[in-house]
């Protein structure tokens, strides 16, 4: 068991969690900024066919361990991933891990995740934690949204790992097993090849649901949801919108300030100016995303009923998308190697 393991409170989950588990091994060079700016975490998707929880599927990041796969591979180290079908070998898995001194990053379910309070509890089963130790029946947890240490019972865990529904977790368990030689040099590669990825998804990937694209057909799906859905239905949709935005893995306005955070490290790391005025970008696009947010929520709550309070929403996200689509040119432009 590990008893010297440094808990780092973190914005969201994934990000937390390779920050952790990498300095755990010695690289504390490693910041959340730079795990999702390394990882490609930006992104953005509503798939209209696909509900949560009555609601659009709309997600403002990848998919869940896309980033830890991401920076592991840019980085040089190598990934062990598991997933199982049955409880007991999860359990006994992870206890021989832990049992070899190996922190542990565990995908789990938040609904039955005892340390949330309850209003934060809903079915969501793409959280990311640590587990890097065992005291009888309790197993020691770092969970990076939360401020201290906290624990879960053998049966708990068991529970959150083995959720049901969407993105159901498998008793994923995941963890560095090798890790190369990283400098400087290193560092500055896997920074450009986060930048050149996310820039591709954000500006060139095909369709209409994803990216700068996808913002603005959100938009204007949003203007037509008053009379095409009444204002009850297209409340709670909204509603659902500010929950993926602000309450799951931070959402659109937190990972826009993160981005603009890592482009500031990054201007750092490659000696390159420019990066800080996109950062100042991406720090404008997360304010008008909080400013969605927060119409969004009038509308839900009842506060806010006109026709013109569904179109202010699609002022702010059209530009929300010019914005990012902007930045994103520039990031193009700059050609970095």
């Amino acid at each position: 068991m590990i008893k010297d393991f440094k808990h780092v409170q973190t914005a969201h989950c994934e990000n937390g969690v390779i920050t952790s588990l990498l300095r755990h091994q010695g690289f504390d060079f490693m910041t959340e900024p730079l795990a999702f700016g390394m990882g490609a975490g930006l992104f953005y998707i509503h798939i209209p066919y696909l509900k949560v929880n009555g609601g659009p599927m709309i997600s403002f990041r990848t998919m869940p361990g896309w980033i830890f796969s991401k920076i592991c591979k840019s980085l040089n180290v190598e990934l062990d991933r598991r997933k199982f079908k049955n409880q007991i070998r999860a359990q006994k898995y992870l206890d021989q891990k832990i049992s070899e001194g190996i922190a542990v990053g565990c995908q789990v379910g938040v609904y039955n995740l005892t340390y949330f309070p309850v209003e934060y509890r809903f079915h969501f089963n793409a959280h990311n934690l640590i587990v890097y130790g065992k005291e009888n029946d309790n197993y020691l947890i770092s969970d990076p949204i939360m401020e201290e240490v906290t624990t879960l019972s053998t049966n708990d865990l068991n529970k959150v790992r083995f959720a049901q529904g969407v993105l159901a977790p498998k008793g994923h368990l995941y963890f560095p097993k090798k890790i190369g030689r990283i400098d400087k040099t290193v560092i500055q590669k896997a920074i450009i090849s986060g930048i050149n990825r996310n820039t591709t998804m954000m500006i060139k990937a095909p369709g209409s649901i994803v990216g700068v694209t996808g913002i603005k057909r959100t938009a204007n799906k949003i203007s037509t949801w008053r009379d095409k859905l009444g204002p009850r239905k297209a409340g709670l949709y909204l509603g659902q919108i500010v929950r993926m935005q602000e309450e799951i893995g931070t959402g659109g306005g937190g990972f826009r300030f993160l981005y603009a955070a890592f482009l500031e490290q990054a201007a750092d790391y490659l000696q390159e100016d420019r990066l800080m005025s996109i950062s100042d970008q991406f720090t404008k696009a997360g304010d008008l995303w909080r400013s969605s947010a927060v119409q969004m929520a009038g509308i839900y709550k009842g506060r806010l009923t006109e026709q013109k309070d569904y179109d202010a929403i699609t002022d702010i996200m059209t530009e929300i998308s010019d914005i990012e689509k902007n930045a994103f040119k520039q990031l193009n432009k700059l050609k970095l190697k």
